[in-house]
């Protein structure tokens, strides 16, 4: 057991209050990211309740929300187009989260910290601007895109950009009357004032604006202010019971075996679990209390949310860090907030399905809009700007690889670039070289840093063969604790190479147990 780790239930009073706010954020995501990848609505809806329920109680995140993941919509897509059977595409969800157990189990969980803090943060802020920029069009009552959708390219044929400007044309004076109301709230909410308020700690902001949305538009109701229910929240709404449970799509498992079930369950198996580990280690980030989450544990939790969504008629399912995010900033502490999040979406889904389609989207809007600006706020790009080119760059070319592709290969690029800077500076800084003057002669010497691997040949190589003949020549190794087999090949045959240059060489503490790297294990370990 992590020490950390304490009773869900201690933390109830902010909670409860926060997987209520993370509850309205998910309902139009959860059907958006079902819209967007040609499922049923009510896919979405499964994948929100299991990925709160299932998912929540497995994993060992604190704070983590899983659902639909926005960054599989492509694929969703598709594969269900590929298919063409919505249960055979259930079967590889079923597939899928087979593999990620057998992932976590071989502690492949290890692979998300191999990213580079710059890039996380830039993933974070991507994100954020991303939320900011697709709510606008929302917020003015033009809804063409789906909401959750974080594509550049829309499934509408425009883009993030462009939607901006096509949305103009659009505008509904109700919905930005409401959406202004709504940031009002909102902004009043975040007040310092506000927080001392007892009541206003265990109400939340976003409540109010939802509730306040729809009285308002009630309020329009026959005149041309009226949202009609195109602007609203969409949840498929069952007459009984037995409707509600007709609802559920359930998987072929004959199909479990198919070569193309296999390689798309695979597929989604991957990207999956690169988005939640990459989810994982943003929101420790963002989490007060700096609590770690267990990797490869999150991998099994995930695999068996998505066994038991596939079976049912779900989405697949990953972290995601736009209701996480929104968990942490209302004030979530435990998973109790995420999973009671997940049975709020079960009750909503079967009791009030009427009551939640009256949500205006451009309330929803200022919800996320408040989300999206804490993510990416201005004062985050002033710090990784101070923190120097190594931090800023690969942190820049992540947003900007997001915001213009999507999620995955913005966060390649900003990693490759990240590896390039690593790979310039091994090349730049193996060494130093000094020139001395000793009774009026000119000496060279090759200071060498403490750790040279094969990745410091090119520019080795470069500067002793460019060592001019005649020469003095010192190569100090006294401060290296490891040097690669491959550079000490370099000296050996520079060695050589020096007596018909006629270069006076000096090689200083160059041995063999250089190119041991148990070398500087043993050392330490002898010391305890």
């Amino acid at each position: 057991m992590d020490s950390h780790k304490t009773s869900i239930f201690k933390n109830f009073k902010s909670d409860i209050p926060a997987s209520i706010v993370v509850f309205l954020v998910a309902v139009p995501l959860c059907l958006g990211i079902a819209l967007a990848s040609g499922a049923p609505l009510f896919s979405g809806i499964i994948s929100g309740i299991v990925g709160g329920i299932i998912v929540g109680l497995i994993s060992g995140s604190s704070v983590g929300v899983s659902g639909p993941a926005a960054g599989l919509a492509v694929i969703v897509l598709a594969g269900i187009q590929d298919l063409e059977s919505f249960p055979v595409f259930l079967a590889a969800v079923v597939v899928s989260g087979i593999i990620q157990i057998l992932l976590g189990i071989a502690k492949a969980g290890i692979i998300g910290y191999y990213f580079p803090s710059s890039v996380i943060k830039g993933m974070l802020s991507a994100i954020g601007i991303i939320i900011f920029l697709k709510q606008i069009p929302h917020a003015f009552g033009y809804d063409a895109d789906p909401e959750g959708d974080l594509e550049f390219v829309q499934p509408d044929g425009e883009n993030t950009f462009s939607e901006l400007i096509t949305m103009l044309d659009f505008i509904q004076e109700g919905a930005v009357i409401i959406f202004a109301i709504s940031m009002a709230v909102l902004i009043l909410w975040e007040r310092p004032f506000m927080k001392r308020i007892k009541i206003f700690q265990v109400i939340q902001g976003p409540l109010i604006v939802v509730t306040a949305g729809i009285i308002i538009n009630q309020l329009f109701a026959g005149s041309s202010l009226y949202i009609d229910e195109t602007h609203m929240v969409s949840l498929p709404v069952a007459g009984t019971f037995m409707d509600f449970i007709n609802q559920f799509t359930f998987f072929d498992p004959a199909a479990m075996l198919r070569k193309d079930v296999l390689i798309l369950g695979a597929t989604i198996a991957v990207v999956g679990s690169l988005e939640t580990l990459l989810c994982v280690e943003a929101t420790d980030k963002l989490d007060p209390q700096k609590r770690i989450t267990p990797t490869n544990r999150e991998l099994v939790a995930q695999g068996t949310g998505n066994i038991i969504s596939g079976m049912i008629g779900g989405l697949p399912i990953t972290q995601v860090i736009v209701r996480s995010s929104a968990n942490i900033q209302s004030g979530g502490k435990t998973k109790l907030s995420p999973i009671f999040h997940g049975v709020l979406l079960l009750i909503s889904a079967i009791f009030i399905p009427n009551i939640l389609n009256l949500i205006p989207l451009s309330s929803l809007a200022a919800i996320l809009i408040v989300v999206g600006y804490k993510l990416a706020k201005p004062s985050l790009f002033k710090k990784m700007y101070a923190a120097g080119r190594s931090e800023f760059i690969p942190f820049m070319v992540t947003i900007l690889g997001i915001i213009f592709t999507d999620l995955l290969i913005g966060i390649i690029m900003g990693l490759v670039v990240g590896i390039f800077h690593i790979l310039y500076n091994n090349f730049r800084k193996p060494y130093v070289v000094k020139t001395l003057q000793e009774n009026g002669e000119t000496k060279l010497r090759l200071e060498l840093s403490e750790n040279l691997t094969f990745l410091n040949k090119a520019s080795i190589i470069e500067t002793v063969s460019h060592l001019p003949d005649d020469s003095d020549i010192t190569i100090d190794a006294s401060r290296s604790h490891f040097i690669h087999p491959d550079i000490m090949e370099i000296f050996d045959d520079f060695r050589q190479n020096a007596e018909y240059r006629n270069i006076k060489l000096e090689i200083i503490g160059l041995d063999k147990e250089h190119a041991n790297p148990m070398r500087e294990l043993k050392e330490v370990t002898r010391k305890f």
